[in-house]
Order: structure tokens, then C-alpha cells, then sequence
């Protein structure tokens, strides 16, 4: 049976999503494109900007955190991505890569931060899953 790579769950007050992936990569993509489509379906009017993301944190989880709050940061530039690509992960740093521009409508809402709230990235048989909640 194949599973979504994320999937919106219930929460009572927040956003929240069940994300997987085959290795930790890929895990921390689909969390990043997953996060995105909660905003809508806004695209770029034109790509207007290449970045490189480097972060470092004390444990996985952390790191995940870390990654997401980098995107953001980006968000709030009113950015919206094109690409979103985990390049590498090794102990606790990862590096990134993201392009975009200007979204061509604004968000549904706005992610005001990813929190730690039920995180735990699990191995499963096919790879890993974690449940993220983020404050809207």
C-alpha cells in the first residue's frame, strides 16, 4: 500500500500534518512541501531568488524544527517556493536549497511557527514518519 508523503490530521486548534519519507531526506522535504500546501495553491509569478540553507541542531527533531522555521522566515518575505530540495544530512546539520518569487495570490493563512508539540520522527518498514503541529 502506498502512503501520501503528507496528509493533513486532525488538531483542535492548530495545523497539523503526518508526514513520511524513505530516509531522513526525503522525510524533510515532504515535511517542507507539505507545510507550503497548507498556505494554498499559490505559485510564482517568477522565479527572483536561489538560496542556499544550512542549519545545525542538537538532535533530529530539532533540526526538522529548524529547517522549517529557515522556510518561513522565507515565507514571510512574501516568497513562495518553486523547488524545495534537501541536499544533505549529516549528523545534526542539514543543507538546503530553494527557489521561487513572488506568489501569484496571497496565502489562506499564515504559519506563525512550527512547534514541537507530538514530534518524534519514528522508523517505520518503509522509512520514517513524524506528526507536525503548526501555530497558525
Amino acid at each position: 500500500m502506498n502512503l501520501p508523503a503528507w496528509e493533513e490530521v486532525e488538531h483542535t486548534a492548530d495545523w497539523s500534518l503526518r508526514v513520511r519519507g524513505a530516509d531522513l531526506r526525503s522525510l524533510f522535504e515532504n515535511a517542507a512541501c507539505g507545510m507550503v500546501s497548507l498556505l494554498g495553491d499559490a505559485k510564482p509569478t517568477e522565479i527572483t531568488f536561489h538560496r542556499v540553507i544550512e542549519v545545525s541542531a542538537i538532535d533530529t527533531e530539532s533540526l526538522l524544527v529548524e529547517w522549517l522555521t529557515e522556510l518561513l522566515y522565507i515565507l514571510e518575505e512574501d516568497l513562495i517556493f518553486s523547488e524545495i530540495n534537501v541536499k544533505q544530512i549529516e549528523g545534526n546539520t542539514l543543507i538546503g536549497e530553494v527557489s521561487g518569487g513572488p506568489p501569484d495570490q496571497p496565502p489562506m493563512k499564515i504559519i506563525k511557527a512550527v512547534t514541537y508539540h507530538l514530534l518524534e520522527i519514528r522508523p517505520t518498514d518503509t522509512g520514517y514518519e513524524t506528526v507536525l503541529v503548526f501555530d497558525v
